[in-house]
């Protein structure tokens, strides 16, 4: 019989808290940037002559929202390589 030692279960609690971290953390940006997109094309549909402007403020949004997700990948990346 193998026993666990310290070391091995925190590098395996490192790496399941690295895949929920990832998981949880896509689901934000996902949401949001759908939602950002859809009310742009909404206002694209009202206002087809200020598209340019909406376009440019849903590309703004779409990266700010995605920071989060980026956020969550560094602590992933750390659980992973440095625990």
């Amino acid at each position: 019989m193998e026993v666990i030692t310290g070391e091995q279960l925190i590098k395996a609690l490192a790496l399941l808290a690295a895949g929920l971290s990832m998981g949880l953390g896509a689901v934000g940006p996902g949401i949001g940037e759908g939602f950002v997109g859809g009310k742009a094309c909404e206002s694209i549909g009202r206002r087809p002559d200020e598209a340019n402007l909406i376009t440019k403020t849903m590309i703004i949004g779409q990266a700010i929202s995605e920071t989060t997700g980026i956020y969550a990948l560094v602590v992933a990346l750390i659980l992973i390589f440095v625990v």
